[in-house]
């Protein structure tokens, strides 16, 4: 099954995970798309008010959607050489913490860790990548 992680293209906290998770993927499980890619998203019915709540992952057709904490978590659990997140979730308050910690990075991250120009994942959906690839 693949995946589809929607992610903030101008953040650079949010591009270098892209970057991660494209090297240890090599796009066998996940495609990526900017929250900038308009045109991309309204085929699944997303908005920009959706993505201001943080990065998303859906299923193949968003039957199945997780956001903002529960997408890392989700996108760790698919990761074949993690088991992570069944720990992380099984400690009590880890969650709840993590939870809070997420909004935190998510509504400062341009202060944090600066804003570039979008960057478009070379696994992008169908390979139609719509916007500009930045280094």
């Amino acid at each position: 099954m693949r995946y589809y992680i929607i992610y903030d293209g101008q953040c650079n906290l949010c591009v270098n995970a892209v970057r991660l998770l494209e090297n240890l993927d090599q796009g066998k499980i996940f495609s990526y798309v900017p929250m900038q890619d308009e045109q991309t998203l309204s085929k699944w019915g997303i908005t920009a008010q959706d993505c201001e709540q943080g990065m998303i992952l859906g299923d193949e057709n968003f039957r199945q959607r997780w956001q903002g904490s529960d997408a890392i978590e989700e996108v760790g659990r698919l990761l074949p050489t993690t088991g992570f997140v069944d720990i992380y979730r099984g400690l009590p308050g880890v969650k709840w913490l993590g939870d809070r910690f997420y909004e935190q990075i998510r509504d400062h991250r341009y202060t944090l860790f600066g804003k570039r120009e979008i960057y478009q994942s070379v696994y992008c959906v169908d390979g139609s990548c719509n916007t500009k690839t930045q280094s």
